[in-house]
């Protein structure tokens, strides 16, 4: 009776699955291809996919790849893609791009983003320093999987 209780016991410890229930680090869930789903320039929307009269439809261009080994391709509203590197910040509410080139105007080649809500297939993130490109506003985006 002993050998078969050890092994109840060895196979219930396997078959748990302890921990499924944490939640992955935000570097690893954000690690996608994300495009504009909606812009806000200083608190005024400007862009809504599939929307008639978007004030800024270059927008619809906008995707931010975030590949393993933290490469990003970074295409903002003018349709330029500048590639770099990608970070979350150890509080995980900072995405940083860096070694961004060429460099996008004003940025000496480094952006950084809040992170606000993230999801499977949504993210929203905020410029934390002014955009010289939409005239000096701080965007907040609204972003998905396409």
């Amino acid at each position: 009776m002993k050998p078969t209780f050890v092994f109840i016991v060895f196979l219930g410890l396997f078959a748990c699955k302890g921990g499924s229930d944490k939640v992955p680090p935000v570097a690893e869930r954000i690690q996608k291809t994300w495009a504009a789903q909606s812009v806000k320039e200083s608190n005024g929307t400007v862009f809504t996919r599939g929307g008639a009269n978007n004030a800024k439809p270059g927008y619809s261009s906008f995707r931010l790849e975030l590949s393993s080994g933290n490469v990003v391709r970074f295409t903002d509203l003018d349709d330029v893609t500048v590639t770099g590197m990608w970070s979350v910040s150890a509080d995980e509410k900072t995405l940083t791009l860096t070694g961004l080139t060429p460099q996008p105007t004003g940025t000496n080649g480094s952006i950084s983003f809040t992170i606000g809500s993230l999801t499977n297939t949504s993210l929203t993130i905020v410029r934390t320093s002014v955009s010289l490109k939409t005239g000096n506003t701080i965007n907040e985006y609204s972003l998905t999987n396409p």
